[in-house]
């Protein structure tokens, strides 16, 4: 019984590193590019159809 605890402890322990390493190198930067993205194209649009390009208007 000792060797099947062993071997799921072991398996448990690569699915945790994988998913690390899956969140670390693709998952963050990929919801990074998407929101700093979605942002700037919300303030784009908000100065083509409501605000205006920034500067001094007068």
């Amino acid at each position: 019984m000792s060797d099947m605890n062993n071997i799921q402890e072991e398996e448990k322990s690569s699915l945790e590193w994988k998913a690390f390493l899956f969140i670390a190198v693709v998952l963050f930067p990929v919801l990074s590019v998407v929101l700093v993205g979605g942002y700037g194209f919300v303030v784009w649009m908000l100065q083509v159809f409501v605000w205006g390009p920034p500067g001094i208007h007068g």
